[in-house]
C-alpha cells in the first residue's frame, strides 16, 4: 500500500469513527422522544380518567391542554416526523414513523377543545402552532397531510367562533341570571330556606356546565368531525401497523437504533388513548341529535348559524387604521382585506357545511344501533325497570329553563342534566364528610344573642372579623394553668373557623386600606400562634409569661402590646403590627379590668372558657354570612371560572349545612343589606342604649345576594 492509499484509507476510517462518535447519542435522543410521548399520552390518559369519573363523556381537556410546556413536550414527541437527514428504512422504522404520524394527528385531534379555555390572547398566541408531517411512504404520506390539513382547517374554523360563543353564552347567562334572582324579587323579600338555596345552587351550576367554553366546543359540529378523523386514522394505522407486522420484522437501520422499538410502542398506546376523548365527543353529538329525532323536538334548520361567521364578517367590515394615508392606497388594501375575508368567510361556511354533512352521514350509519337503544330503554321504562329513573330525570324540569344553547342546538338528553345534577350532590355529601367538627364543637358553646360580638372590648376600635378572633386565641393561650390538650382543641377549631371567615372578608370585598390592613394584620400574627405559639415573635406558653398569675399574665400582654405598638410605629413597615398590637392591648386591657383582684381559685379556667365563648360567638356571627356567600360564588362574572365556582359553592353548602344547624336557634339583629357581613356594624348595633328587638329565632334571616340585599333564613 503506497502512501496515498494509506491515507486516503486513514481518512475513511477518520470519517467513519466521527460519524459514530455523532450516532452514539441518538438512541438516547430517540428515548427522550419516547418519555416525552408517554407523557402526553399519559395527559390524555388522564384526560379520559377525569372525565370518565364526573360522567363527561365529551371528556373536557384539564390535563392535555396547549401551553408553552405541553407544546415543548409536543415538539420534542414529533421529532420523527421533522427529521429529514435520518434514513428509516428498517420495518421497526418504519412502524416508529408510522405511529409518530399518527400521534401527531390525534394530538391535533385533542387540541381544539383546550383553546376554548384560553382567552383571545392566548388563544392567537398558540394558533400559529403548525404540525408539519414527513414520511417516507407515499399513501401514507398523502393521507397524513390530507388528514392534518382537514384537521387544521377545521380547528381554526372552530377557534375563530370561541370569542362569538363566549359573547352569546355570556348574554344568555346575564339573562338567566335575572331570571334566577326572580327579577329582584328574591333579592328584596324572599326567604331562602336551605332547600331553596341548593336550588339556586343547582340553576347556577346548570348554567355554568352547559355554558362551559369547553363543552360548547365539544357539542360542536366541527369537533364531531374531528372526531371521526381520529376514528379513521387510528383504524388505518392499526391496520397498517399489522399488515406491516405481519409482512416481516427486519429490524432497524436508522441510527435511531433500539429506541425506535420504545417510540412506536409508547406512541401507538398514546394513539389508542388519545382517540377515546374524539371518538366519544363524536358519539355524543350525534346522541345529542338522536335523542332530539326519537324525542320528537324539531328545530328550524340553517345551513350555517350566524356565530360561525360573525367574527369574520366583523373584521370584514371594520374601517382601515386612519394611519393609512393615501386614498389610492387604503382603496388596494380595503380591497385585498375583503378579498381574503370573503375566501375566508367562504372556506368557513364550506367547513360548516361539510361537518353538518359528516354528522348527517354519522347519523344515518349509527341510526340502527341508537335506535335499538332507545326502543330497549322505552321498553324498560313500560315493563317498570327504569320507573325511579324516569322520575331522577323529570324530578327538576324547571332546570330545562337554565340550560345555555347557542343558536341551532338541539336540547340537551335528558340524562346529561340527570348526570349534571348527580354530580351536584356528590359535591354537595363530599362538603358534608368534610364538616369541621372542631369548629362546631367551639360554635356549641355561642350565646344566643352572640353578646361576646360586644364583650370582647369596650372601646369603639374598628375591627374585621379575623383580628379580634386571632387576639383572643392568643390571650386564652398565655393563660397560665390551662392543659395543653385545651388549647390544641382551641386551636384547631379556631383554624377551621378562620378558613371561613376569610370567606366572608374575601366575598364582601374588604378592599378598603383600614379593613384590608386589619385582615393582613391578623394573618400575620395567627401565622404565629399556629405553627409556633408565638404572638409577633413573643411566645406565650414557655418563657415569656411562665410562672405568672392570671392577673399578672394579663398584666404583661398588655404591657407588652404597648412596646410592641412604640417599637413597630418606629419601623416603616411595622404598619399592620401596629395594628395587631393596638388589638391586644386594648382587648387585653378590657379583660384585665373584669378580673382585676380576682381570687377564685378556678378563674383561669373561668376566664378560658370565657375566651372561647366570646371566639365562638364572633365567629358564629361571621359564619351567618355563609349563605350569602355562596349565593355571591354562584354568581360569577368570569365564563372561564364558572366551573370552578360553583363547585366550591356546592362544596361549601354541604359543608355549613351543620353550622346553620347550629347557629338557627340564635337571635339576629335587624341588619339590612350588607351590614351583616361586618363586625363594626354588629358591634354598633348592640351597643346602642335601645336597640330595637332582635329578630326571633323562628324567623332568622340575615341578607344575601350576588348584587343586593337578600334575607336568608336559615331554618334547617
Amino acid at each position: 500500500m503506497d502512501e496515498q492509499d494509506f491515507e486516503y484509507a486513514y481518512k475513511q476510517h477518520y470519517k467513519k469513527w466521527i460519524q459514530a462518535a455523532l450516532e452514539s447519542p441518538m438512541p438516547w435522543i430517540g428515548m427522550y422522544v419516547a418519555t416525552a410521548s408517554l407523557v402526553c399520552s399519559v395527559a390524555k390518559a388522564g384526560d379520559v380518567i377525569h372525565g370518565i369519573r364526573r360522567k363527561k363523556l365529551w371528556f373536557p381537556c384539564k390535563y392535555f391542554s396547549l401551553n408553552a410546556a405541553s407544546l415543548t413536550v409536543i415538539a420534542v414527541a414529533m421529532k420523527l416526523s421533522v427529521d429529514l437527514t435520518t434514513a428509516m428504512c428498517g420495518t421497526i422504522d418504519t412502524l416508529a414513523k408510522l405511529s409518530s404520524s399518527g400521534f401527531m394527528i390525534i394530538v391535533m385531534g385533542n387540541s381544539p377543545i383546550s383553546f376554548a379555555s384560553m382567552n383571545n390572547k392566548e388563544i392567537f398566541m398558540n394558533i400559529g402552532w403548525t404540525p408539519t408531517d414527513y414520511t417516507d411512504m407515499y399513501i401514507l404520506r398523502i393521507f397524513n397531510i390530507v388528514s392534518m390539513l382537514v384537521l387544521f382547517v377545521t380547528m381554526i374554523c372552530s377557534i375563530l367562533t370561541i370569542p362569538t360563543t363566549k359573547r352569546d353564552m355570556e348574554k344568555k347567562y346575564n339573562e338567566l341570571h335575572e331570571t334566577a334572582c326572580e327579577g329582584g324579587k328574591l333579592e328584596e323579600t324572599g326567604n331562602l330556606t336551605d332547600e331553596k338555596l341548593k336550588e339556586v345552587v343547582e340553576k347556577y351550576w346548570v348554567m355554568a356546565e352547559t355554558g362551559s367554553p369547553q363543552f360548547v366546543m365539544a357539542r360542536s359540529v366541527t369537533s364531531a368531525t374531528s372526531g371521526a378523523i381520529c376514528l379513521a386514522t387510528t383504524i388505518y394505522f392499526v391496520t397498517l401497523a399489522i399488515a406491516i407486522v405481519l409482512g416481516g420484522l427486519k429490524g432497524f437501520d436508522s441510527t435511531y437504533r433500539w429506541s425506535t422499538v420504545w417510540i412506536f410502542m409508547i406512541q401507538s398506546i398514546g394513539v389508542v388513548v388519545g382517540t377515546i376523548a374524539p371518538i366519544c365527543r363524536w358519539l355524543t353529538a350525534i346522541n345529542f341529535n338522536c335523542n332530539n329525532m326519537f324525542s320528537n323536538h324539531h328545530k328550524e334548520f340553517k345551513l350555517v348559524e350566524t356565530f360561525w361567521i360573525q367574527r369574520l364578517v366583523a373584521w370584514k367590515e371594520t374601517p382601515l387604521p386612519s394611519e393609512i394615508r393615501g386614498m389610492k392606497c387604503k382603496r388596494v388594501i380595503g380591497n385585498v382585506k375583503i378579498l381574503v375575508l370573503n375566501l375566508c368567510i367562504g372556506v368557513q361556511i364550506w367547513i360548516v357545511v361539510a361537518s353538518k354533512l359528516v354528522h348527517l352521514i354519522s347519523i344515518i350509519i349509527t341510526l340502527p344501533l341508537f335506535s335499538c337503544f332507545y326502543y330497549g330503554k322505552r321498553m324498560k321504562v313500560v315493563l317498570g325497570f327504569e320507573s325511579i329513573a324516569l322520575e331522577a330525570n323529570n324530578s327538576s324540569p324547571e332546570l330545562d329553563l337554565y340550560v345555555l344553547r347557542l343558536e341551532g342546538e338541539t336540547k340537551l338528553p335528558k340524562s346529561i342534566l340527570k348526570n349534571m345534577c348527580h354530580e351536584l350532590n356528590q359535591l354537595i355529601q363530599m362538603g358534608k364528610s368534610q364538616q369541621p367538627q372542631n369548629l362546631l364543637e367551639l360554635l356549641r358553646k355561642s350565646n344566643n344573642s352572640f353578646k361576646g360580638v360586644v364583650d370582647f372590648d369596650s372601646n369603639q376600635v374598628q375591627y374585621c372579623w379575623t383580628l379580634p378572633v386571632v387576639t383572643l386565641t392568643s390571650i386564652a393561650i398565655a393563660l397560665p394553668r390551662i392543659e395543653n390538650h385545651m388549647v390544641n382543641r382551641l386551636l384547631r377549631s379556631v383554624s377551621e373557623g378562620l378558613l371561613y371567615t376569610s370567606l366572608v372578608e374575601e366575598s364582601f370585598s374588604y378592599e378598603g386600606d383600614d379593613l384590608l390592613n386589619l385582615k393582613c394584620a391578623a394573618n400575620v400574627v395567627w401565622a404565629g400562634v399556629e405553627l409556633n405559639g408565638k404572638w409577633l415573635d413573643k411566645d406565650l406558653r414557655k418563657h415569656l409569661l411562665k410562672g405568672r398569675t392570671m392577673e399578672g399574665t394579663l398584666q404583661t400582654l398588655v404591657d407588652i402590646a404597648a412596646k410592641a405598638t412604640i417599637e413597630f410605629q418606629r419601623n416603616v413597615r411595622g404598619g399592620r403590627k401596629v395594628l395587631a398590637a393596638n388589638s391586644m392591648s386594648t382587648i387585653s386591657q378590657t379583660i384585665l379590668n373584669d378580673y382585676k383582684h380576682s381570687t377564685d381559685p378556678h378563674a383561669d379556667g373561668d376566664l378560658f372558657e370565657k375566651l372561647s365563648i366570646m371566639i365562638a360567638d364572633i365567629l358564629g356571627a361571621c359564619l351567618m354570612n355563609l349563605p350569602r356567600v355562596i349565593i355571591r360564588k354562584c354568581y360569577c362574572s368570569a365564563i372561564e371560572e364558572r366551573d370552578k365556582s360553583v363547585r366550591r359553592a356546592a362544596r361549601l353548602l354541604g359543608e355549613i349545612e351543620a353550622i346553620l344547624g347550629i347557629l338557627k336557634h340564635h337571635e339576629l339583629p335587624s341588619l339590612s343589606g350588607d351590614q351583616a357581613a361586618y363586625i363594626d356594624e354588629w358591634r354598633s348595633y348592640m351597643m346602642q342604649k335601645d336597640p330595637p328587638s332582635l329578630v326571633p329565632s323562628s324567623n332568622n334571616e340575615i341578607s344575601a345576594s350576588g348584587s343586593g340585599e337578600l334575607h336568608i333564613n336559615v331554618a334547617m
